[in-house]
């Protein structure tokens, strides 16, 4: 039975060796791939060439909802379903829903915010071709992965499998989807 191929792995020792080899693939132009390492590491995101993340406007979009909903609710309550004059108070101040307001605000920026990050990063994903791999556990513990998938419009097995090498990636596999 053959399965059809993901793309291709392979291992570096060091932080350093994987930080070189990301910007060699991302000056190779290649667009689908991406690093496994144990840890962050400080500057990878811009090795990789990857964007700032759109999580931030979701969750501002999410923080503005939820203050605008506190605000108007605090609204229609006092001014237009309950009309009640108590001790000359008006029937909005901005001052009497501010507790309101500032608590949907926490509340809807972190449901936008796990949202967000849900959506653009395709979660829950419960399986993923990498995982296939023998040695991928060490990506939590001690090593370094980098994976070029086969639907890269640049990529091509023979010459990903010599970039990899060049970059100083060792154990080079071909992962099954």
């Amino acid at each position: 039975m053959s399965t059809q191929p993901y793309g291709l792995i392979a291992m570096y020792d060091t932080p350093a060796d994987i930080m070189h080899a990301a910007e060699q693939v991302r000056d190779a132009g290649y667009k689908f791939w991406d690093v496994i390492a144990p840890f962050p590491l400080h500057g990878l995101d811009r090795a990789m060439g990857i964007r700032r993340s759109r999580v931030p406007r979701i969750s501002i979009l999410g923080g503005i909802t939820g203050f605008t909903t506190g605000m108007s609710l605090i609204y229609w309550v006092g001014a237009v379903h309950y009309r009640v004059t108590i001790g000359g108070k008006p029937f909005f101040s901005p001052l009497f829903a501010f507790p309101v307001s500032y608590e949907l605000t926490i509340l809807f920026t972190a449901f936008a915010t796990i949202g967000g990050m849900f959506l653009l990063n395709k979660l829950p994903m419960h399986y993923h071709p990498v995982m296939k791999h023998p040695t991928i556990d060490r990506g939590s513990n001690d090593r370094f992965f980098l994976v070029i998938e086969t639907r890269d419009p640049r990529f091509n097995p023979a010459n990903t499998r010599a970039l990899l090498e060049t970059s100083g990636g060792r154990e080079i596999a071909e992962l099954e989807a």
